[in-house]
């Protein structure tokens, strides 16, 4: 089919594959909710039988009794043909507290230019993308076509090694496409090429065995939260560079992010000043980074005039690509030992671990990304792009498919609010994608 053929195909298809999508959304199926893992078990039949109505031999598997449930589908194209993964997940993110949003969660809903719901961007959209590139191609399929939807991506993906283990000649492809990412920004396509890993990691800081009366003891004895703060503070520099030694940070793509961009998409306060040294991007994509993200501690309201006795920090550090998570968390653990003052009892418990990811995005495959890329955005240059973020799971894909290419692209864009109360996905960046992987099955036979 010829290009203008197939943007008509995908403009044909795209109101099914909205309903598709929405009834997608409605399924709330919250892997880290225990109370609902039926519905991440309704969720993965869903997929199942939408892939088995475009004439997909399909199965719903998982490593082990108990873990969640992942689709596999498979699809043959003309012999000899290449033969392409397509990933998605269909677990989302829990909700939250449903009066930060602006309309049901589970709900499907219009507004504006964007389709607003759990999910209706991460990652069912991406399942919908995939499905919208097999149904424009119906039967004339150019490749041969392998889809997996994981069931357990929002948790962490502790079953994925197993199921790509045990499902290792039925996954194995050329190229691999995970469609998990984003787009530079509206209008503007993207391939990322490097993610960022993730250490979380426990301290609990202990001064005393009990508390003490803080008029008593206040100026000889130390607090735990002086304690901990203290330590808390030595993590970072003056200028706000990561102070721990012995980290990777490396150089990044020459990509203009403008100040006023940066301020509109994090939310900075009026007046805020950015953390660090170097580009934009540099921060944010190839230096490490730390971040406090939650405190136990006793709360302002009826707190007793006492020296507290003990306190826990859960802290969050992005390493860059080329760092590993075991010299990282030797790195914290030593630069926390040296810098927890007045002798305090010091407590360190790793929480999980994911590596960074750097991809040569250079060959056939990339080139074939590259070209539909710059087909279906009209002639705009796709650039490669790093996210601050982690997906752990591409890394191992890597390691397990290490001939294959790897894709790494996605529905989102810099509003899309992943993860956050209103999540949203841009419905005309979402046929440029569906049209991009469209043409992209094709690319890959010539």
């Amino acid at each position: 089919m010829s290009t203008d053929d197939l943007r008509a195909r995908v403009h044909d298809v795209l109101p099914g594959i909205r309903r598709d999508l929405e009834d997608l959304v409605r399924i709330e199926s919250v892997s880290a909710d225990p109370e609902r893992l039926g519905e991440v078990e309704r969720s993965a039949e869903a997929v199942r039988a939408l892939f088995e109505a475009e004439g997909f031999a399909t199965e719903v598997t998982r490593a082990a009794e108990g873990t969640a449930p992942a689709v596999i589908a498979h699809k043959s194209g003309p012999e000899g043909a290449p033969t392409v993964l397509l990933y998605a997940h269909h677990d989302v993110q829990p909700e939250n507290d449903h009066a930060d949003w602006d309309s049901p969660p589970f709900e499907p809903t219009e507004r504006g230019t964007r389709l607003y719901g759990r999910g209706a961007a991460d990652d069912k959209a991406g399942i919908a993308a995939h499905l919208a590139a097999a149904r424009v191609w119906g039967d004339d399929l150019p490749v041969n076509l392998v889809v997996f939807v994981e069931g357990e991506e929002e948790v962490g993906s502790a079953t994925l090694v197993d199921l790509l283990a045990q499902h290792r000649e039925e996954l194995a492809a050329d190229v691999i496409v995970i469609a998990d990412s984003g787009n530079w920004d509206i209008g503007v396509p993207a391939l990322t090429t490097s993610l960022r890993g993730l250490v979380r990691v426990d301290v609990e800081v202990r001064t005393l065995n009990h508390a003490v009366h803080s008029g008593m003891w206040g100026g000889l004895a130390p607090d735990a939260l002086i304690a901990l703060s203290r330590l808390i503070a030595s993590l970072h520099d003056d200028a706000g560079d990561v102070a721990v030694a012995g980290l990777h940070a490396g150089p990044a793509a020459d990509v203009e992010y403008p100040e006023e961009r940066l301020r509109a998409e994090s939310g900075a306060a009026p007046g805020l000043e950015w953390m660090g040294t170097g580009s934009a991007v540099e921060r944010l994509w190839t230096k490490p980074s730390l971040s406090i993200t939650g405190l136990d501690a006793p709360k302002v309201a009826g707190a007793s005039n006492t020296l507290v006795p003990a306190a826990r920090a859960r802290i969050s550090m992005r390493i860059a690509p080329g760092d590993t998570t075991e010299n990282a968390v030797a790195c914290l653990r030593r630069h926390l030992e040296e810098h927890t003052p007045w002798g305090a009892t010091l407590g360190i418990e790793v929480v999980d671990t994911g590596e960074a990811t750097r991809i040569e995005a250079s060959g056939p495959a990339y080139d074939a990304a590259r070209a539909a890329f710059r087909e279906a955005w009209d002639g705009t240059e796709p650039i490669d792009m790093g996210v601050g973020g982690s997906i752990p799971f591409i890394a191992e894909f890597l390691e397990a498919f290490p001939e294959a290419s790897v894709l790494v692209t996605g529905v989102e864009d810099p509003d899309t609010r992943a993860h956050g109360a209103n999540e949203g996905l841009h419905l005309a960046e979402f046929e440029r994608v569906i049209l991009a992987e469209t043409l992209l099955l094709r690319q890959l036979t010539t």
